[in-house]
């Protein structure tokens, strides 16, 4: 089923039946391209930490993979269903009720000024105005006419209007604002008893209340989803898929929290970012967890034991073909009455409706796969399963080999120290240089030195002792890198002058003398 801007509210109530008679169901935002674009894969490389590729991650873009994908922006455009975040539906809602106290010409419910039994004060050059409005208002009671159309004016007009025909004429009266054809609008004065003009007015509250659910739109569908007991939500190498799912329905992404760093050094200040950063992430994780209490990531799933062993190509597209083969079995699918199928023989790639629908063909088969561990085995596992658990609440890391997921319910894993730091080497020349070594990751730190990840631990001491002699280049383990930075790091912050206030209220610097630091490359 395909929900637009035309469709969506009739169709809301199935889509609510659905996500609560699910077992698993699979997002797809169409988002796990953009980590391959210039301007993320220039900044990202394997050896960044959990913390390190959030941060690059959230300054991320998809308008350049979308549309390289052929992606139809005028049908957003045209036919897009809105949406808003919880802190933007609350000010929405805070405004209507501000707007609503004004017209009535009354405070807001936390404050009422003394002057809202008394006559709104009305600008010089609107008195005029008004006082015509109030004489066409006052004959409308001596007259059959039911009702009176005043001409368009300005909102703040309009304001006037409320506040003084409300104060003149408490009761009688229903006031309302319509809109000609020309999206003008206008002020409509009905004559009417209490029991109408209550009427009236709940009618009118309950247009708003619409209104405000329309702004809301799908966010009312992940809210849905989040509140639902029953199901998983599941997704293929979806961290973007989750990022951008929070940051739009319900809150920004926490961010790095601005500080004052006039007394920090530029040592300390490189230290408290990185605290800083960690906090940040640790806030990223609690906040998916009260959004998406079970999420489940299909690449890492296919990525890990035991079927890591099975699956040469964890991309969705080859996952759902290896899938098909011995020895997993393709779940049988039957399309409910009414709604479109897809055939995966047709390979819809990169609409996001196939991408999810597949990615929920993949879990099947994997969880049904691990039925055959049990005895007797089982054909079919539940979403529920207890052999499903170790795969929850991890998100699948891009290209950082130490580091395969992040973990949203613990602590995350710690980099094997296996690094080496090398000198003045292309790539091809270290893909060289280790290939007795088995394979290998290579991360540019600058133009003469970068990380390189042995994938086997055990030839790590092997590569030490072979090039210890080695004139041209120099390796260290990660342990002895990380060392010799926080060693002039140190010798830095010494050098750093101490800063103190003078008379004239200006920083005065007192330069500390060290020993000179010199580091070979």
């Amino acid at each position: 089923m395909e929900l637009t801007r035309r469709n969506f509210k009739e169709c809301l109530d199935t889509v609510y039946g659905a996500i609560e008679e699910a077992d698993f169901l699979a997002i797809d935002g169409e988002f796990s391209g953009i980590s391959d674009g210039p301007n993320v894969s220039a900044l990202t490389n394997g050896l960044d930490t959990p913390e390190e590729r959030y941060t690059k991650l959230k300054k991320s873009s998809s308008i350049d993979f979308l549309a390289s994908q052929g992606f139809d922006f005028n049908k957003v455009f045209c036919h897009g269903i809105p949406y808003l975040n919880q802190e933007e539906e609350v000010q929405l809602r805070e405004q209507t009720e501000e707007r609503r106290n004004q017209h009535n010409g009354v405070g807001t419910p936390s404050f009422n000024s003394p002057s809202a039994k008394s006559p709104a004060h009305v600008p010089e050059e609107h008195k005029e105005f008004i006082n015509r409005v109030a004489a066409k208002v006052e004959a409308l009671f001596n007259h059959s006419d039911k009702s009176l159309i005043l001409e368009p004016c300005t909102g703040f007009q309009r304001k006037l209007i409320y506040q003084t025909l409300n104060w003149k004429f408490p009761k009688g009266l229903h006031i309302e604002t319509l809109e000609t054809e020309k999206k003008e609008r206008y002020i409509q004065v009905s004559k009417v008893d209490d029991e109408e003009r209550k009427r009236r007015e709940q009618q009118k509250l309950e247009k708003e209340q619409e209104e405000l659910n329309d702004a809301v739109g799908f966010s009312r569908v992940i809210h849905a989803i989040s509140k639902s007991v029953r199901q998983t939500g599941g997704g293929h190498n979806m961290l973007l898929d989750v990022m951008h799912t929070i940051h739009q329905f319900y809150c920004p992404l926490p961010e790095v929290r601005a500080i004052h760093l006039l007394h920090f050094t530029e040592t300390e200040c490189i230290f408290l970012a990185c605290d800083l950063a960690q906090r940040d992430l640790q806030d990223f994780k609690e906040v998916t967890m009260c959004v998406f209490p079970r999420v489940l990531d299909t690449k890492l799933m296919a990525s890990t034991q035991p079927f890591k062993e099975l699956i040469t190509n964890t991309s969705l597209a080859e996952l759902e073909k290896q899938l098909k083969e011995s020895p997993f079995k393709c779940p049988q699918v039957e399309t409910a009455e009414g709604f479109p199928s897809y055939n995966t023989a047709q390979e819809q790639l990169h609409e996001a409706g196939y991408d999810a629908y597949i990615t929920g063909l993949c879990f099947i088969s994997m969880a049904n796969y691990l039925g055959s561990f049990l005895t007797p085995a089982k054909a079919h596992i539940s979403a529920r399963s207890k052999l499903i658990e170790p795969f929850y609440n991890k998100l699948f890391l891009m290209r950082i080999i130490d580091i395969p997921y992040l973990n949203m319910t613990g602590p995350d894993c710690k980099p094997r120290p296996v690094r080496h730091l090398p000198k003045e080497w292309k790539t091809s020349d270290l893909y060289q240089l280790f290939s007795a070594f088995g394979n290998i990751q290579v991360s540019w730190i600058d133009d003469t030195s970068a990380f390189v990840s042995l994938s086997q631990t055990d030839q790590v001491q092997i590569a030490m002792n072979t090039s210890r002699y080695a004139e041209s280049y120099r390796i260290q383990t990660y342990a002895e890198y990380v060392k010799a930075k926080q060693e002039r790091a140190k010798q830095s912050q010494q050098s750093q002058p101490t800063k103190s206030w003078g008379e004239d209220s200006w920083a005065k610097s007192h330069y500390a003398t060290s020993s000179a630091f010199s580091y070979a490359r």
